[in-house]
């Protein structure tokens, strides 16, 4: 999962502040979340998902089909 940020990251050309000031934590924060040592709130997997325009099961590396999911009305 880990590296998979780091990639998305770097095929954007964005560096980890930038990426942090997304999530709204320091760079620092989104380092440890990168390297692993620091667990991702779901939120902020949300939110990078939707920003790269990828699933959160692409990100946690549960799927290697990096197209998002459709979005839909809920649960009928």
């Amino acid at each position: 999962m880990y590296q998979r940020l780091r990639n998305l990251r770097e095929d954007r050309d964005l560096n980890q502040t930038e990426v942090a000031k997304l999530l709204h934590v320091s760079q620092t924060t989104y380092s440890r979340y990168e390297s692993g040592t620091l667990d991702i709130p779901s939120g902020s997997l949300a939110a990078l998902a939707v920003f790269y325009g990828t699933s959160v099961d692409y990100l946690l590396g549960l799927t290697d089909t990096s197209r998002p999911y459709p979005r839909g009305g809920g649960a009928p």
